[in-house]
């Protein structure tokens, strides 16, 4: 794309509430498969995979590093580095600090730096609009992607375009909060603004010279969280003390906004930032009546609504720009008008401390998952699913017992001084406080079922004792 190496740099570190039930502090929407069979992150990594591209840089937080490591595996990305943010502290940081980590490998290296959770349907658009941007970063612009606006939309920022400048690098004049409804009308009318798409193109050291200038303390604190980097397996960990002493900021507010080297290229792509569940409703196949239906529905009547099951039927009757949003463990019911309302749920939830704000009823974990199909007083049921080659960690519980029943696959249990097999349809015992591991020697999932029983039956009550991916 350029004479200069061209590095991804994917944020995916977000937690995620406004496509709330679907997507949740653990498990945000850039793991959810939205559009097609390859989840967001899956799809941002293959748009930016090209031959002329260096291997990506990935930025999450620690929490769900095992996440991003695994759809990276699946997306068949080789030679991906996975940096972790030992505390969420906005953009500004995330991207200034791969600049430095990048800047050891080239002082010149151009950095694309992306959202992992957008939706871009013209790959090639995409391809062209960051070759012109790469032209502009050449000459120490720092260039952004403006979308044109086709709606008085009131979830964006905007960007304000130099009424001098002219095609196809256009200089900016500045960047623009969230408007009303009125604003965003005056926006769409006068050819001046275009929706920040929130993807950025730069030089590292430009970068770091511009940040040195306008934003020194997240500067200074990033120096010191990349100088204090250290590896841990697949991972590399800024330094958590350094880290912690950045100001929580966006890159726009950071710099953008201070800068003037901010220039942009028209991004026409078929963008979305999928912000909300109309963003989804737009994005996804309609039938006759412009209903978006996924899953096990059936409807009668029903126009412009957006209906999606996860695992049982809904039906609707007579419904009207409407959207409903079923799991296993919630389901919500809402105007389409409203979408951008769900973060005061989710909102109103944490207060409540619900754990459907933050989690759904299947765990994701580096081993597998589980998935809390049972609970009542002194018990709880899981169904505990363990990919081959993998094992929990060495560990007891003081409080609680456990049951083992393999449904299908091979187990191979530590149980104190012991180490068995099981199979299917064969079960065993956990004693309180007894030292245990389980491990899938297998070429096929291990599934089984698992009966807790105890006075506390908490996440938190296990000790671990030695762990191969690191939690010990």
């Amino acid at each position: 794309m350029s004479a200069l190496p061209l590095i991804p740099v994917i944020l995916c570190g977000g937690s995620g509430t406004r496509l709330w039930p679907l997507s949740r502090e653990s498990y945000p929407k850039q793991f959810l498969r939205l559009n097609g069979n390859s989840s967001l992150l899956q799809q941002t990594l293959r748009r930016c995979s090209g031959p002329d591209n260096r291997p990506p840089v990935l930025l999450t937080h620690e929490d769900a590093r095992f996440l991003v490591a695994e759809q990276v595996r699946e997306a068949g990305i080789e030679n991906a580095t996975l940096i972790l943010e030992p505390h969420r502290r906005g953009t500004a940081p995330a991207i200034v600090s791969a600049a430095l980590y990048l800047r050891r490998q080239s002082e010149d290296a151009l950095m694309l730096v992306l959202p992992s959770d957008h939706v871009i349907e013209d790959g090639d658009a995409f391809l062209d609009a960051v070759r012109t941007a790469s032209e502009g970063a050449m000459e120490g612009l720092l260039m952004t992607f403006g979308i044109q606006p086709h709606a008085p939309e009131t979830g964006y920022g905007y960007l304000r375009v130099d009424e001098n400048s002219r095609n196809p690098i256009l200089r900016l004049s500045g960047f623009v909060e969230k408007p009303d409804l009125q604003t965003a009308q005056t926006y769409l009318e006068n050819g001046h603004h275009f929706w920040n798409s929130g993807m950025f193109l730069f030089r590292c050291g430009q970068l770091i010279d511009e940040v040195a200038q306008y934003a020194p303390e997240v500067l200074r604190a990033c120096e010191q969280a990349v100088d204090g980097i250290r590896a841990d397996d697949d991972f590399l960990r800024l330094d958590g003390r350094a880290y912690a002493q950045s100001p929580d900021i966006a890159i726009d507010y950071a710099l953008m906004e201070h800068t003037r080297q901010a220039a942009m290229v028209k991004l026409e792509a078929g963008w979305s930032d999928i912000g909300s569940w109309s963003s989804v409703w737009q994005i996804a196949p309609h039938d006759s009546r412009d209903n978006a239906l996924h899953g096990d529905t059936l409807i009668d009547d029903c126009e412009s609504c957006l209906v999606h099951s996860e695992t049982r039927l809904i039906a609707a009757v007579g419904l009207k720009d409407t959207v409903i949003i079923d799991t296993p463990d919630a389901l919500l019911v809402m105007d389409k008008g409203r979408a951008q309302d769900t973060r005061q749920l989710v909102r109103r939830l944490l207060e409540q401390e619900r754990s459907e704000a933050t989690s759904h009823k299947q765990v994701t974990r580096p081993w597998g998952s589980y998935d809390a199909i049972g609970n009542g007083p002194r018990f709880q049921v899981k169904r505990i699913t363990v990919q081959p080659g993998a094992r929990l960690s060495l560990q007891m519980h003081h409080h609680r017992a456990e049951h083992w029943i393999v449904v299908s696959g091979t187990a191979r249990v530590i149980d104190g001084e012991k180490d068995y097999l099981l199979t299917e349809n064969q079960s065993t015992f956990i004693g309180v406080g007894v030292i245990h591991s389980l491990e899938n020697p297998g070429k096929i999932p291990l599934e089984l079922i698992e009966v807790q029983s105890g006075s506390y039956l908490g996440e938190d009550d296990i000790v671990r004792l030695s762990d191969a991916y690191g939690r010990a």
